[in-house]
């Protein structure tokens, strides 16, 4: 029996002494890789997180900027569709003008043939009633003031 706890005595220490340290450093090693592998994971984690997140205000920034961009096109529309409104608004106005300037003028020429056809049947009308015919330069003074008058 002393035989027996000594050969156990001395596989325990050989045991513990060259068995144990490669067994139990091999553990550890295996926990330090899963620890690290584990370690490594979370900083992943927290990266993803952190790129989410940066994506996401890049994503809003390029959303703003978007919105931007179609406020600025709206508006220069706006712009170039007033400054075409008034364009048109002016060419209106400038062609207005010159119907009226033409019709002034055509009724005033209007006005000078009725004058002159006036004057001359007043004259034809004189030529009537006096039975004899007026000279027309020679009276040419009261010829002008009934133009004037008409």
């Amino acid at each position: 029996m002393w035989y027996q706890a000594g050969v156990f005595i001395i596989l325990a220490l050989f045991t513990a002494k060259f068995i144990w340290p490669p067994v139990i450093g091999a553990i550890d090693e295996r926990m330090k890789r899963i620890a690290d592998g584990l370690a490594a994971a979370d900083k992943g984690k927290a990266e993803l997180v952190l790129v989410q997140k940066q994506m996401q205000a890049e994503m809003a920034k390029a959303g703003e900027e978007g919105k931007q961009r179609v406020a600025n096109a709206e508006k220069q529309a706006a712009q170039i569709v007033e400054e075409a409104r008034n364009a048109a608004a002016a060419e209106a106005a400038r062609i207005i003008a010159a119907a009226q300037a033409d019709a002034n003028n055509q009724v005033t020429k209007a006005r000078e043939e009725l004058r002159d056809q006036v004057a001359t049947l007043a004259v034809k009308g004189a030529e009537q009633i006096l039975k004899r015919e007026v000279n027309a330069s020679a009276h040419a003074d009261l010829l002008n003031q009934l133009k004037t008058e008409l």
